[in-house]
């Protein structure tokens, strides 16, 4: 998969994601100083959501148009959130122009048609399917008949939900896909994270995977990263201070730019499977155990558990010629401290 100039899967570095969502919190000059900010953190790419209240849901107060599931937002009418969380369409053009002059990658999650329509003449280099989209099989037919890569966050996904997303994608001819775990909780608790899944996912279904985070902190990053996770998203805030819908789970530019460091570090950690030592390690060797001259010895006299002994450092015999050695005689006087060798006993 590519997005520019950026390489993801592979041996590629974590592709980073700077979740914009909804917090502008109404200010454009508040958006545009978002995404300088999240270049400034290390991100690699900010994402939009592209909706209106109207094109997300519609304008009823009853309750089954009224949050009640033990979010954050319980109590508020759907319309009434959208409204407020919603990125103005106007915006989109100039957020789009200051990502490009900050070297960023700028996409969106589209939520219905009219949505993919608009970011097609903005020329979005991918498309993001949120988790609660992911039954949407005729939206993720059209985003996919685009041509462009598309990433699926699997938060309410049961396996049936992701092949159905899947197979739509590929019934339109597109198999740049990535699917992103992700626990649709605001905030998540840890304990549901279940990052082993990142695994799973590519394994299971052959394709890119990575973390579409909504936990605090930056330990389930790291250990998406750990799982092979190659692009990882969190929301990402200004300042906290401005408040809105999304303030609560989102990360300032000094938490993203310690989670990027530490995303960073884990990628170097996790390294790649080589017995081969490096020059520092084999000299490392020099601290390993060996078998030592432990008493002096006499010309004749037998080699045992007293004499002969495997210590630090590592210039005598390997220790394990341990047993080979006790019972022979040595054929010179050995002096305590000196290295065993072959030429020094004998049978």
């Amino acid at each position: 998969m590519k997005l520019g100039n950026n390489e993801i899967g592979g041996n590629s570095s974590v592709f980073i994601i700077a979740e914009l969502s909804a917090n502008h919190n109404g200010s454009l000059e508040t958006a545009l100083e978002t995404i300088r900010a999240a270049k400034r953190a290390g991100a690699d790419a900010i994402k939009l959501q592209t909706y209106t209240a109207d094109t997300m849901t519609l304008d009823v107060k009853s309750s089954d148009f009224m949050l009640s599931q033990g979010t954050i937002w319980d109590g508020a009418y759907l319309h009434d959130l959208y409204k407020k969380a919603y990125t103005p369409w106007e915006w989109h053009e100039q957020l789009f122009k200051v990502a490009e002059e900050e070297g960023l990658i700028c996409f969106s999650s589209p939520f219905d048609a009219t949505a993919v329509e608009f970011l097609e003449k903005l020329g979005a280099p991918a498309y993001k399917i949120a988790s609660f989209e992911i039954t949407d099989i005729p939206l993720i037919e059209l985003v996919a008949s685009k041509g462009k890569p598309v990433i699926i966050s699997t938060g309410i996904a049961g396996k049936e939900d992701i092949e159905l997303a899947l197979e739509a994608c590929k019934r339109s001819g597109n198999n740049d896909i990535a699917l992103l775990k992700c626990t649709s909780s605001y905030p998540a608790p840890i304990e549901e994270a279940n990052m082993i899944m990142v695994k799973d996912l590519a394994e299971r279904y052959n394709v890119i995977t990575g973390l579409s985070d909504h936990t605090m902190g930056s330990t389930v990053p790291v250990v998406a990263t750990c799982f092979g996770a190659r692009i990882i998203e969190k929301h990402f805030i200004l300042d906290k201070s401005i408040g809105g819908p999304d303030a609560s789970f989102s990360m300032d530019e000094k938490e993203f730019t310690e989670m990027v460091k530490a995303v960073r570090e884990a990628e170097k950690a996790i390294g790649k499977v080589d017995y081969t030592l490096t020059e520092k390690q084999k000299k490392g060797r020099d601290f390993s155990r060996s078998l030592y001259v432990a008493e002096d010895i006499k010309a004749g006299e037998e080699l045992t558990s007293e004499n002969i002994r495997s210590v630090r450092p590592g210039f005598g015999m390997h220790p394990k010629y341990y047993n080979n050695v006790l019972g022979t005689k040595a054929v010179k006087d050995l002096k305590k401290g000196e290295r065993l060798a072959e030429e020094k006993y004998a049978k």
